[in-house]
């Protein structure tokens, strides 16, 4: 946690920040409470809060609690969220830039950016983006489910496929199993065959595919897993979290949870296959 805290000064610093928030999840109770003591942890030391080194900088860090909304992870709803109103998506322009926390401006980055940033500031940006794959530099950080023989969390560059990071890293399927499929980026990132396991974990590849890299969780699924019902939790999930403010999201997603209900009761079809293509391609 303390190359977040390193991170967050250091973009303070460049940006001439006095306040940085961590928002943290109300899911990931462990993960906030190592944040909260590393960030104690830097006040005692005399490094957050107060005068920076005898400098006139000092940047004061909050760890703060979210309440468990999806829609939380788009920039303007977590600002919202923060400011105690419902955490609707904002219309942009402005942009946080400009107009963002109690209408300052605020830059919104990920807590992967701000870890690298100690990394490059000590070996250069040249350094940082000889890692990686074409227009996608750098690295990943990934989690991998149990379903492989040595779940956890890597970091690999970007660009490696998922079949080296299933087989050569995570030691291939756990009890002997194969894999079936694989979902990317999160509940919304997308679900992949087990024939395009050679797809490249990089932006430009997984967009070409239809998904999209995300937070880098990757879900491995394997001939015991039941993939109607995936689908229909996931859509479920989408009805479940969306803000309302889209009617093709706001609806779509309760006629999609239908649709995959149907599909568990009485089969699947060519037609409901269909319609569920056009239903998604509508809520995108």
């Amino acid at each position: 946690p303390h190359s977040q805290i390193e991170g967050i000064l250091l973009a303070a610093y460049a940006t001439g920040a006095r306040e940085a928030i961590i928002y943290a999840r109300y899911e990931y109770p462990r993960a906030r409470r190592v944040l909260e003591t590393a960030v104690d942890e830097a006040r005692a030391a005399g490094l957050v809060g107060a005068s920076l080194f005898g400098s006139d900088f000092a940047c004061d860090i909050t760890v703060v609690r979210g309440q468990g909304a999806y829609i939380c992870g788009e920039e303007t709803s977590l600002l919202r969220s923060l400011e105690g109103v419902p955490a609707l998506v904002s219309v942009r322009p402005p942009f946080p830039a400009q107009e963002g926390l109690w209408r300052c401006p605020t830059a919104v980055n990920n807590v992967e950016t701000i870890h690298t940033l100690p990394w490059i500031i000590e070996h250069g940006a040249d350094a940082y983006a000889s890692l990686g794959h074409e227009k996608s530099r750098g690295t990943k950080v990934i989690s991998l489910n149990h379903r492989v023989a040595h779940p956890g969390v890597y970091e690999v560059e970007l660009g490696v496929t998922l079949r080296h990071v299933i087989f050569d890293l995570a030691g291939g399927m756990a009890d002997g199993q194969s894999c079936k499929a694989v979902q990317v980026g999160g509940p919304l990132g997308g679900l992949l065959p087990e024939s395009l396991l050679d797809t490249r974990l990089d932006f430009e590849a997984m967009a070409a595919q239809g998904a999209i890299l995300g937070h880098g969780g990757i879900v491995v699924y394997s001939q015991e897993d039941d993939l109607v019902k995936i689908g229909r939790g996931l859509m479920h999930f989408c009805a479940v979290e969306s803000c309302g403010k889209c009617f093709p999201c706001r609806i779509g997603a309760v006629r999609g949870t239908e649709l995959f209900d149907q599909m568990m009761e009485s089969g699947v079809t060519d037609e409901r296959v269909e319609l569920l293509g056009e239903l998604c391609e509508t809520m995108k």
